[in-house]
């Protein structure tokens, strides 16, 4: 998984030739850190058609605020530097969930 911060964000997501899966996450949230693992699994089964990114918003605060991130887990993504698909808190309640959100997207490519 690309590892971004507001040096790399618009070249790896807004520029990217290829749709973009972005994890917002947080050292202090349960939640992110309890799916992370399986948010990885994720990514080897969708890897060919979607790219994979995390953002920690503790190092990436302004960035994840001009996405307009107000909670966490909250994962996005973007394709021809659009939001095309956002999934926030209130939605997941497991990794099956996001798996759901990753698979509607993956499946329209």
């Amino acid at each position: 998984m690309v590892e971004l911060n507001k040096d790399n964000f618009e070249v790896e997501v807004l520029k990217s030739d290829k749709p973009v899966f972005v994890d917002f996450w947080g050292e202090k949230c349960e939640m992110c850190l309890k799916l992370m693992p399986g948010v990885q699994s994720l990514r080897e089964k969708y890897c060919d058609k979607i790219k994979f990114a995390s953002l920690n918003i503790a190092v990436s605060r302004r960035t994840a605020i001009t996405q307009r991130v107000l909670g966490l887990p909250t994962m996005i993504i973007y394709n021809a530097s659009e939001k095309v698909a956002t999934i926030t808190p209130d939605k997941i309640s497991s990794l099956n969930d996001i798996e759901i959100f990753i698979k509607d997207y993956y499946n329209t490519l």
